[in-house]
Formats: C-alpha cells, sequence, structure tokens
C-alpha cells in the first residue's frame, strides 16, 4: 500500500481570506495524522499566501509524523529550511503568478542551483525529494544532483480528458516510475490527485507515498478532516 502524504496548504488558505487565526493549518495535521496519514506537506512560498513562517516551526515540533516540506531553491527559504530542518524538503517550481505548482522543476536547466540546495540540506539531515514531470531527461539529471527522492507530477494524468488520454499518461508515470527504481530512487507521486483518479496512480508498482491536499481539504469542508483523510487512505489501499 502507497503511503499518503495530506497537504494542509488550503486551510491556511481559508485562513488567510480573513487574516486571522483560523482555521488553523497544524490543528488540521494533528487531526489528519491521528486519522492515519503518514506524512503532512505544507509549501512554504516564498510570498507566504498560505503557510507562513510561524507554521513551519509549529508542525515541526508538534507533528508525530513526518513533516514534508515544499520549498522553492530561492536562498531565503533553503536557508529557513536548513534551520528548521524538516524531515523531507521537496523542491518545486513556484511562480508569484500561479495558482498551483504547474509542473516538475527542470533539473536539467537548473543542475547546480538544485544540486547546491541538494549538498548544503542533506548533511543537515534533511532528505531531499525533487518534484518532476515524468520524463526520463529529468530523472537521469535528478540522479546526478545526489537527491535519494523524486516526486512524479501527475498534473498531466490529472489532466487528461477522455479514457484514452488518462490510461496513456498513467503509462508514462507507470514507465518512470519503473526507471527511476531502477536507478535507486524512492518514488513518490502527487498533484491533482482526488477520489475519482487516485486509486489507478496507487495501484502503480513501486510508488512509495501520494501526496494529495486540495481534493481532501474540499472534502473535509462538507465530511471533516477525519472522513476526508479515511475515505483517500482506502482508496490507496
Amino acid at each position: 500500500m502507497a503511503k499518503l502524504g495530506v497537504n494542509i496548504d488550503h486551510v491556511a488558505t481559508l485562513r488567510q481570506a480573513r487574516r486571522g487565526i483560523e482555521p488553523d493549518p497544524v490543528e488540521a495535521a494533528l487531526i489528519a495524522e491521528k486519522t492515519g496519514c503518514h506524512s503532512i506537506v505544507a509549501h512554504l512560498r516564498e510570498d507566504r499566501r498560505h503557510i507562513n513562517d510561524l507554521d513551519i516551526k509549529r508542525l515541526k515540533k508538534e507533528i508525530k509524523t513526518l513533516l514534508n516540506l515544499e520549498m522553492s531553491v530561492s536562498d531565503e527559504i533553503v536557508r529557513i529550511a536548513g534551520d528548521i530542518r524538516p524531515n523531507q524538503a521537496t523542491l518545486v517550481p513556484e511562480k508569484r503568478q500561479e495558482i498551483t505548482t504547474e509542473g516538475g522543476l527542470d533539473i536539467v536547466t537548473h543542475m547546480r542551483r538544485v544540486s547546491d540546495v541538494v549538498k548544503y540540506l542533506q548533511p543537515k539531515g534533511v532528505n531531499v525529494s525533487l518534484f518532476i514531470d515524468p520524463d526520463k531527461r529529468q530523472i537521469e539529471a535528478a540522479a546526478r544532483t545526489g537527491a535519494k527522492i523524486i516526486e512524479i507530477h501527475t498534473g498531466r494524468y490529472a489532466n487528461a480528458v477522455g479514457a484514452k488520454a488518462k490510461e496513456k499518461e498513467l503509462r508514462i508515470i507507470a514507465s518512470s516510475a519503473e526507471f527511476a527504481l531502477s536507478l535507486g530512487f524512492v518514488v513518490n507521486a502527487g498533484h491533482g490527485l482526488n477520489y475519482e483518479n487516485v486509486s489507478k496512480v496507487a495501484a502503480i508498482s513501486g510508488i512509495y507515498e501520494l501526496n494529495i491536499g486540495h481534493s481532501i481539504i474540499s472534502r473535509a469542508v462538507f465530511s471533516g478532516i477525519e472522513n476526508a483523510v479515511e475515505k483517500m487512505l482506502k482508496l490507496i489501499s
């Protein structure tokens, strides 16, 4: 069974709508892990549009499971990660104008910078994951950075229209996962996964963890965090 990482960013998005103190993303994280998820994911963006610095400090202190910090490779955010030392840091591309992360990190183009961040964080006990498209060139480049984990961007599969298009993207993900495993990577996956499309990705051999946020938090609005996490865990299993 693949593990489940719950991304709590959008609890903070709701909080920021009023610039107040509720709902508390840390409280959501504690409920999610009590319900059985395996890690908590939070993206500290450069513009702090949802998760903020205090959230990350509290998460590191209060949660019992693993903290996976999604982050850009900007100097400021890398320094924060080095100070807080999350269990895992997932390096992602970041644009100020985007609504959500639009694609995988281009390791081929940014090899030197990504490698420098990996070399900085891993000696501090931070496992580094690279969020990349299901592309063998990117996977090969990722191997040269020294990172031990990749997260396959599943957005094209999630957004594909029609059964044939979805099956094509699913085969690409499966092939990429197999190739990455052959290079010794731990292979995670995420982006756009929901209650309708997650099972087929979870069934891919070798996928270690699925990181899911928006669909879980959306369902939790109606049914609560516990119910939303329980349902996702059942689908993954």
